[in-house]
């Protein structure tokens, strides 16, 4: 019997920066650890009322405008994040609760993979077209573009079933304490990484789960 995937837990938002950066490192565990490894795509409520956000923690920093050229100037390094100079200086989303209820729709339509597929679409859309992906039509148009059938998808979100299961995301997010975005959790909810977390230090994380030796004795 094949032992059992590492499932990993994995938080973002997609108006988050640091998930766009942090791409480049899923990609490679993914590459490197085959099927020893599931990520399980959730989403938080971090950019959920932008307007606000902005108001509250860039006011004094140049609004819109500061928080530009923060996004820009942290990408800068990383180039397989790159980030349009009109991303918050023109392209404003008001909210990223949009695009994380269309993804669960696709996820309930297509399956979790098109979903994985749909986000990572999704953050190139808004990151190198500075597309607005708050908006629904243009939402709705780049799930034809991805050439996902749109009347499953419309139906999860009229049901209902889309916003459940993006609420869902938001309450475990709540009650496993994750504080931003993106936020792994491995081992079963004993470890929480967080943030701008090197590959290295994420791979030797996971890399030591998955060793598992039988004859490692508890510390407890």
């Amino acid at each position: 019997m094949e032992d059992s995937p590492l499932i990993v837990e994995y938080y973002t938002d997609v108006l988050c920066v640091w998930a766009w950066i942090a791409q480049r490192r899923i990609d490679e565990i993914n590459a490197q650890s085959g099927p020893q490894i599931v990520f399980q795509h959730r989403y938080i409520d971090l950019f959920g009322d932008t307007v606000t956000r902005i108001q509250e923690q860039w006011a004094d920093k140049g609004l819109y405008d500061g928080f530009c050229d923060h996004v820009c100037s942290v990408a800068a390094p990383y180039a397989s994040a790159p980030v349009n100079s009109n991303v918050w200086r023109k392209t404003r989303p008001s909210t990223s609760t949009n695009a994380h209820l269309v993804i669960k729709a696709v996820e309930l339509a297509e399956g979790e993979q098109a979903a994985i597929r749909f986000a990572l679409s999704l953050r190139k859309a808004f990151f190198i077209d500075a597309q607005d992906i708050g908006n629904l039509e243009i939402l709705f148009e780049l799930v034809k573009q991805q050439k996902v059938e749109f009347e499953p998808v419309n139906q999860a979100i009229n049901s209902g079933q889309a916003i459940a299961s993006l609420m869902a995301d938001y309450q475990k997010g709540k009650l496993q304490g994750i504080k931003g975005s993106p936020s792994y959790v491995i081992d079963g909810g004993r470890q929480i990484l967080y943030g701008n977390i090197g590959y290295r230090v994420l791979h030797a994380n996971i890399s030591e789960l998955l060793k598992n030796p039988s004859d490692e004795a508890s510390w407890c």
